[in-house]
């Protein structure tokens, strides 16, 4: 199993690291604990994490003000950032994919993080409001401005996305997805055939319960592992495109969403797991 991958130029190790919870609750707001905050993004970096991938939603602004603070200058590292998401309060998102805000979310995001370009820039969700062409040739607008070296989706459909391949070069997908819920399986099979990069949030996927609890769990003790591990280890067997960026505010889960790099599922573990979608 390949340990890296490639987004556009860049190489990275394929365990990235979500930085969606480190904010408050509801992702709003600044962290319970600052200093705890900055300490689980360096030992993220310290455990081979060379992949963060963060949004200007996240807060609004914390997550990015947070990466700053604790991992400028990015040596060696590729923080990747969205835009095209509003909040209106803990728990509350609202899409946005004006071309107007998308450029100012650009430009902000550029501010806060401490850069001239930002590596890969997602768009975070369509927006039913807008058209979805103007939106993502925004992206590419300020790709040909320098502004962005890389132009990735999120939430999108396979349609949506064939649509922006058709408009410019598309590096990545960020979708939901997980051994438990397989609903962009069809955008990941789209993905591994145009060779990109395939980011699912949600490594677990929701409540196991009946068979899938006792799959699941009977195949971690087998590994002395969790659940959580079983899952990501999963995915990173299930494709080759596959990058995983679980997140966590914790340094104890930081520690434990790393080592399921090390896992080693059987063919016979992954078929029975691969039976569990619905």
């Amino acid at each position: 199993m390949d340990r890296t991958i490639k987004i556009g130029d860049r190489t990275v190790n394929r365990l990235g690291y979500g930085a969606m919870r480190i904010t408050g609750e509801g992702i709003w707001g600044p962290p319970p604990d600052h200093d705890v905050a900055i300490a689980v993004l360096k030992r993220a970096v310290e455990l081979g994490t060379n992949f963060i991938d963060t949004a200007d939603a996240y807060g609004p602004e914390v997550s990015e003000n947070l990466i700053r603070e604790a991992l400028y200058p990015y040596d060696g590292l590729v923080i990747a950032t969205k835009g095209g998401l509003l909040r209106d309060g803990p728990g509350l998102w609202r899409p946005d994919g004006r071309p107007a805000h998308i450029r100012e979310a650009c430009d902000a995001s550029l501010r806060r993080l401490g850069v001239d370009q930002i590596v890969l820039y997602q768009f975070h969700r369509p927006d039913p409001e807008v058209s979805f062409t103007d939106s993502v040739k925004t992206f590419f607008e300020l790709q040909q401005e320098g502004k962005v070296k890389h132009v990735g989706l999120s939430n999108v459909t396979v349609d949506q996305l064939k649509h922006a391949m058709e408009l410019g070069a598309i590096v990545s997908v960020q979708n939901n997805y997980s051994v438990l819920n397989r609903e962009h399986e069809p955008v990941l099979r789209a993905c591994e055939q145009n060779g990109i990069a395939f980011i699912p949030y949600f490594p677990i996927g929701g409540n196991t319960g009946g068979l899938s609890e006792q799959v699941i769990d009977g195949i971690a003790r087998t590994h002395g592992a969790t659940t959580r591990q079983i899952g990501l280890a999963w995915l990173l067997q299930h494709s080759p495109v596959m990058l995983p960026i679980p997140g966590t505010g914790s340094l104890e889960h930081l520690e434990e969403n790393m080592e399921a790099g090390d896992i080693v599922l059987t063919e016979d573990e992954i078929e029975r797991l691969d039976e569990l979608a619905g």
